[in-house]
């Protein structure tokens, strides 16, 4: 939820990363972090868990999640997108257990079709 999107923005920002957009809305659907650095924008999928006792959290995204994603970042790009930018898909799993935070950072997680 919103607390595991916070904690993934701070990992980001440590990281290098700018944050373009947070949440963006695409119909019924949304993209939690659009995240740009050295020309590639990175739209970011995080998913938080309290345990893995479901799975861990990066799991969580699955072939249906990535369609979905594909046809948001398909919207932002034509209407935000620059020409010489590369784009991908990251999942960032922030599983919290008690005080201790993990988090996992999966870049390019799967491929990211712009094309209809």
């Amino acid at each position: 939820g919103e607390l595991g999107e916070r904690i993934a923005e701070r990992w980001l920002r440590l990281r290098g990363w700018r944050v373009v957009q947070r949440r963006f809305r695409s119909g019924h659907r949304d993209i939690d972090l659009v995240v740009e650095r050295d020309g590639v924008v990175a739209f970011v999928e995080v998913k938080a868990r309290r345990g893995d006792r479901f799975g861990g959290p990066v799991e969580a995204v699955n072939w249906r999640k990535q369609k979905e994603l594909g046809r948001s970042a398909r919207v932002w790009v034509s209407r935000h997108g620059r020409l010489h930018d590369a784009y991908r898909f990251d999942v960032v799993g922030v599983l919290v257990e008690g005080q201790r935070v993990r988090i996992r950072h999966v870049e390019d997680a799967f491929p990211l079709h712009l094309s209809a």
